[in-house]
């Protein structure tokens, strides 16, 4: 156990323990930019997340990472696993919106919609978050994520572009497939999918060696900044 990376706060979705909300929150040397939601993994606000913030900064986005788990981050799987049966799916996609309604009305963020990015349990969390905030959200990106195999994905609008790892067990390229034919129903549109060579986690270094893989993780992050600059502006 240890201790997220935070450095700011926020209103949160409601009375008692969820009043005030946690994050860290990156601004773009310009001072201004589009504003990008990250949307954690399951170990919690950890450092690689709060370095994906920093880069989204510093290529010229305002960026939020909420920490969804109270202050608590872990690299134990067994301990990820319980703290993440103990946050209620509607619970975190409350927070998210609070947190998107923070980043909204931040003066470095340009713009009247934003983008978002989930790893793995985030992944899932950031298509929800975009399909419950319509039109506020213009661009998602999970990461080697998906919300549970029913989901409709109704209300969805936003752009879509997923990464996902051909070598990953947990998640199979059918689940995938199946769940960009849903998108393509909801919205009109087929998302842009991509397979890497790659197994789960294959954009986070903190898991280095077990599962980072450097080649596939900038591509997948060149890709991904492309398609936020084509969407944001």
């Amino acid at each position: 156990m240890g201790a997220a990376r935070q450095n700011t706060s926020f209103p949160g979705p409601g009375p008692g323990p969820g009043s005030t909300l946690y994050g860290y929150l990156a601004r773009p040397p310009a001072g201004t930019g589009p504003g990008v939601l990250v949307v954690q993994e399951w170990w919690g606000l950890t450092r690689h997340v709060a370095d994906l913030t920093d880069r989204l900064a510093a290529a010229g986005f305002t960026a939020l990472a909420p920490d969804l788990y109270g202050g608590t981050v872990t690299h134990d799987r067994a301990e990820a696993a319980r703290m993440k049966r103990e946050l209620p799916v509607e619970r975190a996609t409350a927070q998210l919106a609070a947190a998107v309604r923070y980043l909204l009305d931040d003066p470095a963020t340009v713009g009247d919609a934003i983008g978002a990015i989930g790893l793995c349990m985030g992944g899932g969390l950031a298509l929800r978050l975009a399909a419950q905030e319509g039109d506020r959200i213009a661009a998602v990106v999970p990461f080697y994520g998906l919300p549970d195999a029913d989901y409709r994905y109704d209300g969805l609008t936003a752009h879509v572009l997923g990464h996902y790892g051909e070598q990953d067990a947990s998640l199979p390229a059918e689940a995938v497939d199946e769940a960009a034919a849903r998108i393509g129903e909801a919205t009109g549109r087929r998302p842009e999918i991509h397979f890497y060579p790659a197994g789960h986690a294959f954009l986070n270094d903190e898991k280095t060696p077990s599962t980072y893989d450097p080649l596939q993780a900038e591509t997948a992050w060149r890709r991904t900044l492309s398609f936020l600059r084509g969407h944001l502006g």
